[in-house]
């Protein structure tokens, strides 16, 4: 945390630019403050809301939070935050006292509090993914686009100097043209039992109504959704791909600088219904660009059990195989590039004495405040994370039409071969949520 300790050090005794804001800003803040609501209190939204709060003129004005029992370390480190339950009724009543917002809550309600909070012409911070489909990436992205808002998205890796170097080192030609690319994370975010038909007895202190927010009503069943595993399940979360593609695909997205696929490919089992299925194997082109051997370049996502073929496995040779990861192959070498861990440019008695390029880490957060502040921009704004969401996001859809290659044109946001794939680009919310 050096960089962090840094930033702060030289924040605290230099005169910082006077923020500025855009127009649609529903109010400045005082003496530069920056007032800062959270939609969540624990797991990664405690650290999202902490995160930014280490800046020095932002102050955690309110927070809403479903469950009573996960606002401990928020009352202990912000005991003058106020605390609300629902989160709509935060944003009524703090109107005109906040200046921005960030959102750490299950994936099914990122872009419905995110949506609130632009539209009330605060800037925004989500978690990854971005959003829970299609349909609700491109509506935040317009949003944010018409609002003039700084926005980032939680893949805090982004700003870390492995990452960086990898882009670069990709982006300098050291392997080559890229030829294909292969990613993977060993977690296992699926489940192939049927859930229980009983209900449980909601805890105390816990709004399980409004946990659900725009999915559709449901008995509350102890363990299968909150606080852990709603990742498993269709309605709430996105799976392994949602929880870690965003991450890992991050540096793939930079180095080559993808936009959308033109096709995407499922070979594995599909959702019972319920859950995600185990062990997928996602298969992506991408239009070739300036970066790439081809006019196309395959990119494949493996999880849970499932891992590159033997031959691609066998280029790191004695080098242990990462439990997360990504391998570019490319028409001079190949690099590996481990999560979280800085990149191996292979074969290794080809890159003797290569020296990577340099790098600095910076502060995901802080990048945050300081873009609401009015000094330089965010890093992963929705105009670089928006599309890196979308395309993670078509990986589960896909699993839903096994062994079927799904023709996708970016540019329409929509299938062009398989109609019925359509249909789970947009949810329905269920009726009050629209």
């Amino acid at each position: 945390m050096t960089n962090r300790r840094l930033f702060l050090r030289n924040a605290g005794t230099t005169a910082l630019t006077a923020p500025f804001f855009v127009r649609e800003m529903i109010s400045k803040p005082p003496s530069g403050t920056l007032r800062l609501a959270s939609f969540g209190a624990n797991g990664m939204a405690y650290s999202t809301l902490d995160g930014i709060s280490a800046h020095p003129k932002v102050k955690l004005v309110c927070v809403a939070e479903v469950d009573a029992d996960r606002l401990d370390r928020v009352k202990e480190k912000y005991p003058g935050a106020r605390i609300y339950e629902d989160w709509r009724v935060m944003l009524r009543k703090e109107r005109g006292n906040l200046d921005a917002a960030c959102v750490g809550t299950p994936d099914h309600m990122h872009a419905t509090q995110a949506m609130h909070a632009m539209h009330d012409g605060l800037p925004v911070y989500v978690q990854k993914p971005m959003a829970h489909d299609i349909h609700e990436v491109r509506s935040l992205m317009k949003m944010a686009a018409e609002k003039k808002l700084p926005t980032q998205m939680g893949i805090q890796i982004h700003s870390w100097r492995e990452y960086k170097v990898a882009v670069k080192t990709i982006q300098a030609g050291a392997i080559g043209k890229i030829k294909e690319v292969h990613t993977w994370s060993n977690k296992t975010w699926g489940d192939t039992e049927k859930l229980p038909t009983t209900a449980d007895p909601v805890p105390a202190g816990f709004n399980w109504d409004l946990w659900l927010g725009v999915a559709a009503a449901r008995p509350f069943v102890k363990d299968v959704y909150h606080p852990g595993n709603w990742r498993k399940r269709l309605d709430f979360g996105t799976a392994t791909f949602g929880d870690m593609g965003c991450h890992i695909l991050d540096p793939v997205f930079g180095a080559l600088a993808l936009g959308s696929p033109v096709s995407v490919r499922s070979e594995g089992s599909a959702p019972n219904g319920e859950s995600w299925a185990l062990n997928t194997l996602i298969r992506y082109v991408f239009p070739g660009t300036a970066y790439t051997a081809e006019k196309t370049v395959p990119v494949t996502w493996y999880d849970g059990t499932r891992q590159p073929p033997e031959d691609v496995r066998a280029i790191l040779g004695s080098i242990r195989f990462p439990g997360q990861g990504s391998l570019f192959v490319g028409t001079k070498g190949q690099m590996l590039l481990p999560h979280i861990a800085s990149p191996i440019l292979l074969p290794l008695r080809d890159f003797v004495g290569y020296a990577l390029p340099e790098a600095q880490r910076t502060d995901h957060y802080l990048e945050f405040a300081e873009a609401v502040l009015g000094n330089g921009k965010t890093s992963a704004g929705f105009d670089y994370s928006g599309p890196l969401t979308e395309s993670v996001l078509l990986g589960p859809l896909a699993t839903r039409f096994p062994n079927t290659t799904l023709a996708w044109n970016g540019a329409k946001a929509k299938f062009t071969n398989v109609r019925g794939a359509n249909a789970f680009l947009q949810r329905k919310y269920r009726a009050g949520w629209r």
